[in-house]
């Protein structure tokens, strides 16, 4: 039996449910990238939203390219299920709020027509930071981008979040509809304010006025998120099947733990989001460096580093000492570039990352954490090196974090096997890893040379020389040991 809405009322008692009639739900967001993060995060608050009332911020979700979530939600009218998993067990619910999924690439012009229609007042993302076509270090839209040529010649069957975007706001304006709230929930740095550039810089390559419309009338609330949410495996899905007593095609598997803090400036009216928990403030900046630079940095350097050290997941990583001191001690070296809200108590929330991070329950992969590096480096690691820098401050434990990183994109791990590394860069940054060959001294400055990554903070003597000493610790000593070294000392 197939989880659906004519067996909800089957379901355990125990299984929350929508606690809603979904008959009368209809779509107000549209949201892109509709992947395990957004459905165990935003979706779920929206699930909240809804049976506080109205009933007109239903979800209709956009896979970019697969149709694989399209394929496993659709013969389950969109129902699935978030199990959150703790240490002492799981608590298992079923989402409501998604009504519909499409899949982009299929039919383009169908999905720009449903971000056109009025009713959807909230665009949402979460889409990665590559989604977004954009050079990590500026924040500038990569105009040489595929996807963002394509869509400039293409405008009604656009492949990119970007353009889909602007072609829906262009249409949108064409008819005399007032624009949609874009709602950037990736770990962008000042996400609302790095997607309104990139939109506004794609619009303007259409039309000046158009751009120009765009930045005076549809807003861009900046936004954090938190919450752990590992890959969905084989053994998950059968597991929640043995307790809902039927299938789910599609579940995801995340922690207690969730944090959504938002700007309150919505240009055509939100759902009551502080009804669901998530917390509108004036200035997001505070707290989304607080994330990125505690949380996503530490999150990383265990990521490289632990699996260079043979470590399946977060967790496994965490029960060896040196590595639980490797994330603390990026977390503190992190917190002293950090200005926070008065009450704001930063040796708690490092604490309390340190006990999500060991959750054992939490089969969070170090490969998945990995992916796509050389779009997060900028925001979780190089920020917090050239604050500390102007600080006079050293940056030998965030410098391995990177060092692990350079490691890792050479595609050989310590004992010579092939690493699956997905990255954007990856065929570049492989082939700089090649012809330096495994030595420090000429990788390093090679990696560093990637300005679309580092920018200019790659020419710095003393971030080059910290880099440069701790890959090659690295190859002489192996990660495990190089670890053990630095928090040692």
């Amino acid at each position: 039996m197939r989880l659906g809405h004519a067996h909800l009322d089957l379901l355990p008692a125990a299984i929350r449910r929508p606690a809603y009639d979904r008959s009368l739900i209809t779509p107000g967001i549209v949201h892109l990238g509709l992947g395990a993060f957004h459905r165990a995060h935003q979706a779920v608050a929206i699930d909240d939203c809804l049976a506080a009332g109205p009933t007109s911020w239903g979800i209709v979700g956009a896979s970019l390219r697969s149709p694989d979530t399209r394929d496993a939600l659709a013969p389950q009218d969109h129902l699935y299920t978030v199990a959150v998993r703790a240490a002492e067990g799981t608590e298992h619910r079923v989402i409501g709020a998604l009504l519909d999924s499409v899949v982009a690439r299929e039919k383009p012009a169908a999905l720009v027509e449903r971000m056109a229609d009025p009713a959807i007042r909230i665009v949402s993302l979460t889409v990665t930071e590559k989604g977004y076509c954009h050079t990590p270090q500026s924040g500038d839209l990569d105009e040489r981008h595929p996807d963002v040529v394509h869509d400039l010649n293409d405008i009604d069957a656009p492949r990119s979040a970007p353009g889909f975007i602007v072609a829906a706001l262009a249409r949108r304006r064409a008819l005399g509809i007032a624009p949609f709230t874009v709602l950037c929930c990736d770990n962008l740095a000042a996400n609302g304010h790095t997607v309104q550039r990139i939109v506004t810089q794609f619009a303007a390559l259409r039309s000046e006025e158009l751009g120009k419309w765009i930045a005076a009338n549809a807003t861009f609330p900046c936004t954090m998120v938190d919450r752990i949410v590992p890959e969905t495996t084989r053994a998950d899905r059968d597991g929640v099947a043995a307790v809902l007593g039927m299938r789910d095609a599609w579940p995801v598997m995340t922690e207690p733990f969730t944090q959504w803090v938002v700007e309150d400036r919505f240009a055509s009216g939100r759902p009551d989001l502080a009804a669901a928990g998530v917390e509108l403030v004036s200035d997001v900046k505070p707290f989304e460096l607080m994330k990125l630079r505690l949380l996503n940095a530490s999150h990383s350097a265990l990521a490289y580093l632990g699996y260079l050290a043979g470590y399946e997941t977060i967790a496994d990583t965490m029960q060896d000492p040196h590595f639980a001191r490797l994330a603390a001690r990026v977390m503190e070296e992190a917190a002293v570039t950090l200005t926070m809200p008065e009450g704001t108590d930063l040796a708690a929330y490092r604490a309390s990352l340190l006990q999500r991070f060991a959750n054992p329950a939490l089969h969070h992969r170090t490969w998945q954490i990995a992916m796509d590096g050389s779009q997060k480096l900028p925001q979780r690691l190089l920020g917090t090196m050239q604050d500390r820098l102007a600080m006079n401050l050293p940056i030998a434990t965030h410098a391995l974090a990177v060092a692990g990183w350079m490691r890792y994109v050479t595609a050989s791990d310590e004992q010579g096997r092939a690493i699956d590394v997905r990255d954007p860069f990856a065929a570049e940054l492989a082939a700089l890893a090649r012809e330096a060959g495994p030595v420090a001294e000429r990788l390093a400055p090679a990696l560093l040379g990637v300005t679309k990554v580092f920018g200019p903070l790659g020419a710095e003597p003393r971030l080059r020389e910290a880099v440069t000493v701790a890959l090659g610790r690295l190859y002489s000593e192996g990660a495990r040991r190089a670890v053990e070294m630095l928090v040692s000392a």
